[in-house]
């Protein structure tokens, strides 16, 4: 257990599965009342009925994360319904596999506006509703490996994900002064429906068999094994709790050992 998560209110966007749903999931079991945001009704409905069973409250939300007034009424909505406003989980994000030749302008335009965008509006508007109620909070990004090495086929992704660590450590010095906190969590291999999506791509391209690029970077983590949701969510519950309140501007790895910094 992390300390002074209960009853504190965090808002999670990208929460109806994959990492998105384990940190819901965790921060619930800590004690958290969550607001769940996401673009899939159904799904964010299973996850709340989850965490209610939990013994908290949960709320579910739908927004585009790239339209800021959407991401603004979220955390209203979360204000509204939860009680409070404490913590801010930027978790939605999309990936994208090209080559960097033939990413067209539309497809640099969404990955950016949900990657970059969705997270600078959350961390604006997660920003200005502790300083309208007075008191800290903690924003918490979702990075990537991707943020701290660019891969190939990844290039644009990888590049929001820098993008993210950049506006992480701007937010991190902007806000410091109003009790506000701003960390990142930089996963790596997760075993989750966006690498079975990745691993498509990836044998689409270049001819790999289905399954092959995924097994080919897990027999690359020094642990042995990928990761699972539950692996993320356990440092975002750490970043989430009065244990890291001396840590911001951070992107911390979590990866089993890919990338060493």
């Amino acid at each position: 257990m992390v300390k002074g998560l209960k009853n504190k209110v965090a808002l999670v966007t990208g929460a109806a599965q994959g990492i998105g749903r384990g940190i819901a999931l965790r921060l619930a079991q800590e004690g958290a009342h969550i607001a769940l945001v996401d673009m899939k009704q159904d799904r964010l409905n299973d996850v709340q009925q989850e965490i209610q069973a939990l013994g908290v409250n949960a709320s579910t939300f739908i927004a585009d994360v790239s339209d800021r007034e959407q991401v603004y009424a979220a955390i209203n909505h979360a204000e509204q319904t939860l009680g409070g406003f404490d913590v801010m989980i930027n978790n939605a994000g999309i990936a994208q596999v090209q080559a960097i030749a033939d990413i067209t302008p539309d497809e640099f335009q969404k990955i950016v506006d949900i990657n970059i965008g969705g997270v600078l509006w959350g961390i604006q508007a997660a920003a200005a509703k502790f300083k309208q109620r007075q008191h800290k909070g903690k924003i918490i990004n979702a990075c990537s490996i991707a943020g701290h090495d660019g891969f190939a086929l990844l290039g644009i992704y990888s590049a929001t994900k820098f993008a993210v660590r950049a506006l992480t450590q701007a937010a991190a010095k902007e806000y410091a002064s109003h009790g506000i906190t701003v960390n990142g969590y930089c996963p790596g291999i997760v075993g989750t429906d966006m690498w079975v999506e990745i691993d498509k791509r990836f044998a689409e391209i270049t001819g790999a068999a289905i399954g092959e690029t995924y097994k080919k970077y897990v027999e690359g983590i020094a642990l042995g094994r990928a990761q699972t949701p539950d692996d993320v969510a356990a440092l975002v519950a750490f970043l989430a709790s009065e244990d890291s309140d001396y840590i911001t501007g951070q992107s911390i790895l979590t990866d089993g050992g890919i990338v060493y910094r």
